[in-house]
């Protein structure tokens, strides 16, 4: 599948800020600590991500099934709450806003992933 070399408004910026800030927290987290909050919110920007890529391919979601399992474990492992599981059905109703990322998440949770048609075996 070959993607199109340009990506719907704000997206590749987006994608592209989320690199840089991936590797600006590489950077400060090997000279420092981790926190509990830092490592959920790490956790929860992975798996974000994760749901965000879920429609990049029809597979991508069972490709991606791994990176949800293995986050799971590690929260389990650091004692951390869950991943949220409340689902927003559809689309943001408005677009979200640059700014304080709490204020921008999505109130009841992720993105629902999609479940691929039944039947499909591929």
């Amino acid at each position: 599948m070959e993607l199109p070399s340009v990506a719907a408004p704000g997206v590749g910026e987006r994608a592209d800020a989320a690199a840089d800030a991936a590797c600006h927290l590489y950077d400060a987290a090997f000279l420092g600590g981790w926190s509990r909050t830092a490592a959920e919110d790490a956790a929860e920007t992975i798996e974000t991500t994760a749901h965000a890529l879920a429609n990049v391919h029809p597979r991508a979601e069972v490709i991606l099934a791994p990176v949800h399992a293995a986050l799971a474990d590690l929260r389990r492992r650091l004692e951390l709450p869950p991943a949220d599981t409340v689902i927003a059905p559809g689309a943001p109703q408005t677009p979200r806003s640059v700014g304080n990322p709490r204020r921008t998440r999505r109130p009841h949770g992720l993105i629902a992933p999609r479940r691929p048609p039944s039947g499909t075996g591929s």
